[in-house]
């Protein structure tokens, strides 16, 4: 069965930092493009982040450039996310997604077949 597990998320001060991992299982994940994603409350999906397969490009959305770094460990069947310079508005479920795909192109959110349940962030002080 393949599943994707996200964890890592918690309740942080604005500034601070998280890891956000995504354990997969039931695929091999070199040859799939995991995306990271997010939904705040009252607000549509927002895709943050993602890593192609081959070339293990990696992509940012404008709003978490410079803050968010996303990396893969092939041989641990995980994909990190991690989130620095944590603002109120990076409050949000956070979602992590797979599609088998080889090349660089980082996917729309309606291309992935494999979700996980997602980890909440929240960030207050």
């Amino acid at each position: 069965q393949v599943q994707l597990v996200e964890s890592g998320g918690g309740l942080v001060q604005p500034g601070g930092s998280l890891r956000l991992s995504c354990a997969t299982s039931g695929f091999t994940l070199d040859y799939y493009t995991i995306g990271w994603f997010r939904q705040a409350p009252g607000k549509e999906r927002e895709g943050v982040s993602c890593i192609s397969s081959s070339e293990r490009r990696t992509y940012y959305a404008d709003s978490v450039k410079g803050r968010f770094t996303i990396s893969r460990d092939n041989a641990k069947n995980t994909v990190y996310l991690q989130i620095n310079s944590l603002k109120p508005e990076d409050t949000a479920v956070y979602y992590c997604a797979a599609l088998r795909l080889r090349g660089s192109i980082c996917p729309l959110a309606a291309e992935y077949n494999y979700w996980g349940q997602g980890t909440q962030v929240t960030v207050s002080s």
